[in-house]
């Protein structure tokens, strides 16, 4: 049985100040008990901090290509053969690929503690547009894990 998605990709209108689906995307997933105008808040206050960080680039080009940095192209899942598991390396497709840097961005940026959302956020970001921070270190750590399981990839059928 295929998985059915929502209309929620047909209906996604892109956010209003930067006109990208992405950024709307990232805002809703940041979001917390329905609270939108919050979270769209702290996101576009994390902009602004960033376009003072890095002035030669544009705010949204810079989010795109953290989301692209962090974005992971393996990952383990387990396989049960015969009566052991396996950790096997399984390449990861582009909306798993999506949602897992959303969500590896936010928890890095919760994770900091003693400062404004918007400006953990802003650092996240930033951070991960240069290769390092907390989002990388977990895309880092799948990948190696991935690495180190490459004799099981016989069992990825």
């Amino acid at each position: 049985m295929a998985k059915k998605f929502t209309a929620s990709v047909k209906q996604l209108k892109p956010d209003s100040k930067f006109n990208s689906k992405l950024a709307q995307k990232f805002i809703n997933s940041m979001m917390w008990q329905g609270k939108k105008s919050t979270a769209q808040q702290i996101f576009y206050d994390a902009m602004e901090i960033v376009c003072q960080k890095i002035k030669d680039v544009s705010p949204i080009e810079i989010f795109e290509t953290a989301i692209n940095n962090v974005k992971p192209h393996l990952e383990v899942r387990s396989k049960r053969v015969g009566g052991a598991s396996y950790q096997v390396p399984m390449p990861v497709n582009a909306k798993r690929q999506q949602s897992l840097a959303f969500r590896w961005i936010i928890a890095a940026a919760r994770g900091k503690k003693g400062r404004a959302m918007s400006e953990r956020l802003a650092g996240e970001l930033v951070d991960a547009y240069n290769k390092q921070g907390g989002a990388m270190t977990t895309r880092d750590n799948i990948h190696k894990m991935a690495e180190a399981n490459k004799a099981f990839a016989h069992f990825a059928w």
